[in-house]
């Protein structure tokens, strides 16, 4: 147990610093050498390691990836963004405008690529318009973040957590749907009173971002392929197969040739998931995982409520220091030991996408939005904890009061 554990630790480490001192290891490199030790030191069997990676989980992501790449050569994000700040005439307008086309695209598209491809037309539009950069970025990191709750496909740890738990794609659904929209307006609200005086004194000037360029066909295949996608996990179909189907539609229909999409992939993230499955298959095997588990279960108690309330708020805290994804990787060695896992999983989904808003470090869609903003504006990491403690609080009370509210009325089990 005492290899196991300390390879887990030193790969943790480096995943949280996002570096390891004197190596040159990033978070996807952290993870494959962490993999790489388990099966040299024999803690894992080759087959074993192999077996724990999770090929539904790489799937789903790899097939919605080749969907967004698909999307964003046809010029979709740029329209979609084009759209809405053409459309407000206020400042407050536009604020709200950012918060709810980031959530909406994220239900449907992982949250991180919203972000990377949204982030530049919104840093145009504040320099045409001056205004004060910092409410609308966060509006769209938040609301990103926020609106990801929805969907297994929001963001990473949702389709972690659908494909562990194997909760249909309509129910995950009709059980967080309300929570992401209480959240989103709650981000909102929160944004709109933290930036009170800032908002009246801003004006929206008259200039206009021109009209993005947009290509009608191969947006239509591509929308089209999203909307089967969709409607595949609607009706229940297996999540990473419905995506990979329509990723392969995709680009068998596009008209060009698949490399550039394919190139667009976050290939060091599929790496990097892949093995932290091997990682915790390790701890697992070794017993790491249910040493932790005792650690943590006296606090837990006994009722599903009070289970849930206390592990949430453990995610919160866990995601700060590892990232929201590899926790979940790892909690999907305790999540089906609570007294209803089924609710436990919905609100570590819940739990984990909302905590991404409390520090800078917290989600990547944090990281991609400031570090593509550069010297723009500056928000260090002490001014972004305490907007994002209020943002994160008021998401997750009322979101966990909502979630715990329809387990009362039986609508999720």
């Amino acid at each position: 147990m005492t290899v196991a554990v300390l390879i887990f630790a030193l790969t943790y480490v480096a995943i949280a610093a996002g570096r390891f001192p004197g190596l040159s290891l990033d978070r996807p490199a952290a993870a494959l050498l962490g993999a790489v030790l388990m099966v040299g030191l024999r803690v894992l069997r080759p087959a074993e390691a192999g077996a724990a990676i999770n090929g539904d989980t790489l799937g789903l992501l790899l097939g919605m990836m080749i969907l967004s790449a698909y999307l964003t050569e046809a010029g979709f994000f740029g329209w979609a963004s084009w759209r809405v700040v053409s459309a407000v005439r206020t400042p407050r307008a536009l604020l709200w405008g950012l918060v709810l086309t980031a959530g909406a695209l994220s239900a449907f598209l992982v949250n991180d690529t919203v972000c990377l491809m949204m982030t530049p037309l919104v840093l145009r539009v504040v320099d045409d318009a001056e205004l004060p950069p910092t409410p609308y970025l966060l509006a769209l990191a938040f609301g990103a973040n926020a609106g990801s709750v929805a969907t297994p496909t929001g963001n990473p740890q949702n389709m972690i957590v659908a494909t562990l738990s194997g909760i249909p794609y309509a129910r995950f659904a009709a059980a967080l749907a309300l929570p992401a929209a209480f959240s989103l307006a709650a981000v909102g609200l929160t944004l709109e009173l933290l930036f009170r005086r800032v908002l009246s004194r801003a004006t929206l000037a008259a200039r206009r971002p021109g009209r993005p360029t947009i290509h009608p066909k191969p947006l239509r295949r591509a929308l089209f392929c999203t909307a089967l996608v969709v409607a595949g996990f609607l009706a229940g179909l297996p999540l990473a197969w419905t995506a990979l189907f329509g990723a392969a539609l995709c680009m068998a229909i596009s008209g060009r040739a698949p490399r550039e999409a394919l190139l667009r992939v976050d290939w060091p993230l599929l790496l990097f998931f892949a093995g932290l499955f091997v990682v915790v298959a390790g701890v697992g095997k070794a017993g790491a995982a249910e040493e932790m588990h005792r650690a943590i279960s006296p606090a837990l108690g006994a009722g599903a409520v009070r289970q849930v309330t206390v592990f949430s708020l453990f995610t919160v805290a866990a995601s700060q220091v590892v990232s929201n994804v590899p926790f979940v990787v790892l909690a999907g060695h305790w999540v089906p030991r609570l007294a209803e896992p089924g609710l436990g999983w919905l609100a570590t989904a819940l739990t984990a996408s909302l905590a991404g808003n409390l520090t800078v470090v917290g989600s990547v869609a944090n990281i991609i939005v400031l570090e593509m903003a550069g010297g723009r504006v500056h928000i260090g990491f002490w001014r972004f904890l305490r907007i994002g403690a209020v943002v994160t609080a008021v998401t997750l009370a009322g979101s966990l009061l909502i979630l715990f509210a329809e387990r009362a009325l039986g609508l999720v089990g």
